[in-house]
């Protein structure tokens, strides 16, 4: 063994027992990186603050067309497009960083195979991004309650812990599939399918009143239709319907998530180096 090797080798190895003191160390990479990711998007550019802005106004306007003027599915007394749009803000936030930390790795391989650092940071730092786009989205959503003269409330003030389980939820999976994704690179043509259909299995563009109750329990284990529900109470004023089982299924399903991503993250990820 050469004598770089067998010293990368030492210091891995106590790195491994300090692994998420290691997180604290290296909080400079992981500003670092998600800064490099904003930039990348947004500067010197229109399109990367256009696309978080026509993304989620596009998505809504079809659900719009198709479940509010069509099928003339019920918004719970909140106007369709607020009902509509308060659903696609965490459900694109999820979405984009769900599919950005699914491939942050490969994205970041020259990194990876050059020097050793806790490579959790990656898609963490990769999701930081979707905070960014989501608070562009959000201004959306305040224009349009003030065109239909729509008050917030008070429960309001619980969109930031709403988000905080957006957040681990699109971390948990993409740990999970950014993991399997270093291996298997087929998992690269599984992400979008994911993404399309947890957009029509979530309550976005209709009420998760209308699944027949005996089956809620089983719908509520995507870990989304809590957040979702969520999203639309606070924003209506606690006039939708959102239930403390409800919210608690999916808290156990984005714990349980976080904990698989993590686990499956850190077991594979010694290989990542070799393999990527």
């Amino acid at each position: 063994m050469k004598k770089e090797q067998f010293q990368f080798t030492i210091e891995a190895g106590k790195a491994e027992r300090h692994y998420w003191m290691d997180l604290w160390r290296y909080r400079e990479l992981f500003y670092i990186l998600a800064w490099r990711d904003i930039a990348v998007r947004y500067k010197q550019t229109i399109i990367g603050v256009l696309w978080a802005v026509l993304r989620p106004l596009l998505t809504m306007m079809i659900f719009v067309v198709v479940f509010g003027k069509i099928a003339k599915l019920p918004s719970e007394g909140v106007p369709y497009p607020i009902y509509v749009f308060a659903a696609m803000l965490p459900w694109t936030f999820f979405a984009t960083a769900f599919s950005d930390a699914s491939n942050s790795l490969i994205g970041n391989s020259n990194l990876i195979s050059k020097v050793y650092f806790p490579r959790i940071i990656i898609p963490a730092a990769s999701v930081i991004v979707s905070v960014v786009d989501f608070l562009i989205s959000f201004l959306i959503l305040l224009a349009l309650m003030v065109w239909y003269r729509y008050l917030p409330s008070w429960q309001m003030v619980a969109l930031p812990f709403l988000l905080f389980l957006a957040f681990f939820a699109a971390l948990g999976m993409g740990l999970l599939i950014a993991s399997l994704n270093v291996k298997y690179r087929d998992f690269r043509f599984v992400i979008p399918f994911i993404v399309q259909l947890g957009l029509y299995i979530s309550p976005v563009g209709f009420s998760s009143t209308i699944i027949p109750e005996q089956y809620r329990v089983f719908y509520y284990l995507n870990p989304m239709v809590g957040v979702i529900d969520g999203f639309r109470w606070a924003i209506s004023g606690g006039t939708t319907g959102l239930n403390r089982d409800e919210l608690m299924i999916s808290l156990t399903m984005i714990v349980l998530l976080c904990f698989i991503g993590i686990t499956h993250f850190r077991n594979t990820e010694k290989t990542f180096a070799d393999v990527i």
